[in-house]
């Protein structure tokens, strides 16, 4: 027996299953109940996956878990009561198991899922869970190459606010509404299961979603797509997943925006900058008003349907890409029930999420304090998610408009050989923005071994360099930090950013002026 292939809900039921719990599993159409199973997840630390953990545990499943090594998730999911293993040698997988849950890093000779397979046990991917427990739910999947983490937590931070009761499951922390993940009081087709829908392995065709987004579409993971037109298409298999009772909101200015709507029979509207979309968003750059403390804050936004505008708000992070973003949430929220008013209000007190645009601190340099008289700017350092070209730049130039540094120097650690590769030409054009770029090794996760040797950090360096970017690529993380302690100035505006660790880089170089 071998792990179910990608889009499919999950391996045969063995024979140690029940028959109802495998009539179950075997019908992807029917509501799974997890209440009295025992469940086991690989990679359980991650921010899904410890989500998906805890929903299911508070659902009335038994859960277990496993990781590579300690973290904080590990320590506040066993605070929780539920029990994480160090090991992932197979001795760790329990007795009378019901299903095993894997992340999508996780392959089919792995020693915990060939322990699971041994003894029966049905294996199922974290996409293909969560989707099954959206059946009988009003599902809400956010959908897109990026944005869907912050979308995410304001959808789910406004239909809080706004007095609903939402079941969510974010892709990344958020401590202004409770962490990654949140299960409603609420039961059956009554509760909103809102959840990240990702592209990559196809997951979200694992999806059963009442209402949609899409938040935009361009070429990523193509260490598993061929082309562009590949991506295209799985959105559109993924667009047609949603049923013609639900609706489907689309970015106005995608150039695909046609091939993934075309025959769907669910409503489709657009929302985007552009005067002929359905929903159309507007910044002012200057903004509108002042916050309730009487400080002005962001840009001022306002959402237009139509000849009508429906709600505003101040931007509370920088840049037109989180406008756009917060836009697609309120629309959502407002079909969920909120009302204008309260969405609005709702988006101006959003404080962000980790690691995306999130001030680490500011720190004074011991040479700015010679002058008393005039104390000099500190350096201020930000962290940011940010691995693929278009978030580079968009990121990059919306915090300098933001913060209007003295210089910008971006930490950039590139994320995966095959992405670094495959949009070598892209990347070199997404750092105009910054002064500076320190790259230190790629973080390497996925890709074969032959894939790490086709491409390297100072690859980029030399190609940014011949752009006439100042580049220069650094290994290991301290010696990033001591050249952090020579080139920077008061004023200047220090950014990390990627998918891997790179933000260890930020929080050593502000404890350093402690």
């Amino acid at each position: 027996m071998t792990p179910p292939a990608p889009g499919t809900d999950s391996a045969p039921p063995g024979p140690a299953t029940a028959s109802g719990w495998s009539a179950a599993l075997a019908d992807p159409a029917a509501p799974l109940a997890l209440a009295g199973r025992r469940l086991h997840f690989v990679g359980i630390g991650g921010c899904g996956m410890s989500g998906l953990a805890r929903m299911a545990a508070k659902q009335g499943a038994d859960c277990t878990g496993s990781d590579l090594g300690p973290s904080k998730t590990v320590g506040q999911l066993r605070a929780a009561g539920i029990p994480v293993s160090l090991k992932q040698d197979g001795s760790a997988v329990p007795d009378g198991l019901d299903l095993l849950v894997i992340s999508a890093a996780i392959r089919e000779h792995h020693p915990e899922v060939l322990e699971a397979v041994r003894r029966g046990a049905a294996v199922m991917k974290y996409a293909q869970l969560l989707g099954r427990l959206m059946v009988g739910r009003t599902g809400v999947a956010i959908a897109g190459t990026h944005g869907k983490s912050s979308t995410t937590s304001m959808l789910s931070h406004i239909l809080i606010q706004s007095g609903l009761d939402p079941s969510f499951i974010v892709g990344a922390n958020c401590e202004q509404i409770g962490g990654g993940w949140r299960v409603s009081e609420r039961a059956g087709a009554d509760e909103t299961l809102i959840a990240e829908a990702c592209e990559y392995d196809r997951s979200f065709h694992n999806f059963s979603p009442t209402h949609a987004t899409v938040l935009n579409i361009e070429a990523d993971h193509l260490d598993l797509y061929d082309s562009i037109d590949e991506i295209v298409e799985a959105f559109r298999v993924f667009a047609r997943r949603v049923p013609a009772h639900g609706s489907l909101l689309v970015h106005h200015e995608s150039p695909h925006r046609l091939a993934v709507t075309a025959g769907l029979s669910c409503p489709v509207e657009t929302i985007g900058f552009a005067p002929q979309a359905d929903w159309r968003v507007e910044v002012v750059a200057d903004g509108g008003w002042s916050t309730a403390d009487g400080k002005q804050a962001g840009a001022q936004v306002r959402l237009w349907r139509g000849q009508e505008s429906v709600a505003r708000w101040i931007n509370p992070m920088p840049g037109d890409h989180f406008a756009y973003n917060a836009a697609v949430a309120a629309v959502t929220a407002h079909r969920l029930g909120a009302k204008w008013g309260p969405i609005g209000q709702a988006v101006s007190s959003f404080k962000g999420l980790d690691r995306r645009m999130q001030l680490v601190g500011r720190r004074t340099l011991p040479t700015a304090m010679t002058d008393k008289a005039h104390p000099a700017l500190p350096v201020t350092v930000i962290d940011d998610y940010g691995h693929h070209p278009t978030e580079v730049d968009t990121t990059l130039r919306a915090l300098k408009a933001h913060y209007q540094p003295n210089r910008m120097v971006c930490v950039f650690q590139p994320h995966q050989h095959s992405r670094t590769r495959h949009l070598m030409d892209q990347f070199v054009v997404s750092f105009g923005a910054a002064d500076i770029v320190i790259v230190p090794e790629i973080y390497f996760v996925r890709d074969s071994e032959q894939e790490k040797h086709a491409v390297t950090a100072g690859d980029l360096v030399v190609r940014l360099r011949k752009q006439g970017v100042t580049a220069m690529h650094l290994h290991p993380f301290e010696a990033i930090i001591e050249q952090l302690e020579l080139i920077t100035r008061p004023g200047d505006l220090v950014v990390t950013m990627g998918a891997g660790d790179v933000w260890r880089i930020g929080h050593a170089f502000i404890k350093n002026g402690v």
